[in-house]
């Protein structure tokens, strides 16, 4: 048996030479890990191991009962390691050539209406550093549709207010160019100048949104933000950063925004990604239809 462990550490290097992030990176190599273990109980090695071996694999995740969703991410995972060796040994048979992903049915994302989004944005209301934060950072995320990671890792040399515009470095370390509306820049300004001042203890963290001692706000400290500000607005279905996204985009379809334009301020490569938001679209488009057509 080859050295698995080795196989790992080649295969992370050539995903971070690839520019993938780092929650990619850590999703790969957990879903290998995976397969590592099982393989590993039946005295086989990565390297060693066929497809039967990997068919195996995959229908052990379907007794654990995991979703269609979740095994095809791991059977990503999979594919791209051994597609990984196939470059890596030229002519070495990739054994998960022949793995078919699962039809899996595209779930309607999560959307806020206006009203909802505005209420948890304006729970954010004070003048206090960390409440001018917040409220910078939320009206970004939806004024914006930006990720979660994007507003994180957004740099003060990326804002560009006079402008109304923001560089956003997304998946794949591709860069956009996003605008943003009045609103939201009104309060990154009020946070620039009477909240982030207050917070940074060192010019070396280029960062724009901050924790409270200075440094880059992590995602799990904006996931609490969230939480509270939601929880402060009364909304009780389940809200993300993501759900802030999907309502950004929803939004801007309902009020007749081009799919090509949408997809260009998503940052997504493939249009057939924003497209699952036309759905969303669609049953807005049947409500006002069964609502005011004569026979309806």
């Amino acid at each position: 048996m080859t050295d698995d462990r080795a196989e790992l550490i080649g295969f992370e290097n050539h995903l971070i030479s690839q520019g993938h992030e780092l929650s990619t990176i850590r999703s790969y190599l957990y879903d290998l890990r995976q397969l590592y273990d099982y393989l590993n109980n039946r005295r086989i090695s990565l390297v060693d191991a066929r497809s039967n071996d990997l068919r195996d694999f995959v229908r052990s995740l379907f007794d654990l009962g995991l979703a269609p969703y979740s095994i095809n991410r791991k059977l990503s995972s999979i594919k791209s390691y051994y597609l990984y060796r196939r470059t890596l040994k030229n002519g070495e048979q990739n054994p998960a050539a022949d793995l078919e992903f699962l039809k899996v049915g595209r779930k309607l994302p999560a959307v806020l209406s206006v009203d909802e989004v505005k209420t948890i944005i304006e729970a954010a209301d004070g003048g206090e550093p960390l409440v001018l934060r917040d409220r910078a950072s939320l009206e970004l995320l939806y004024g914006a549709g930006l990720r979660i990671s994007e507003l994180l890792d957004l740099k003060i040399s990326d804002v560009f207010l006079d402008d109304g515009m923001l560089s956003v470095i997304g998946k794949g370390n591709k860069q956009r160019f996003v605008p943003v509306g009045g609103r939201a820049i009104k309060a990154v300004r009020e946070y620039l100048q009477a909240g982030r001042s207050k917070l940074v203890k060192s010019h070396a963290v280029p960062n724009l949104v901050l924790n409270c001692r200075g440094r880059r706000l992590s995602r799990m400290g904006f996931l609490k933000i969230l939480r509270k500000y939601r929880i402060k607005a009364g909304i009780i279905k389940r809200v993300t950063p993501h759900t802030f996204r999907h309502s950004f985009a929803t939004h801007l379809l309902e009020g007749g925004a081009d799919l090509r334009a949408v997809q260009e301020l998503l940052g997504h490569a493939d249009i057939s990604t924003t497209q699952i938001y036309t759905h969303v679209d669609r049953e807005y488009l049947k409500e006002i239809h069964r609502l005011y057509h004569p026979r309806g």
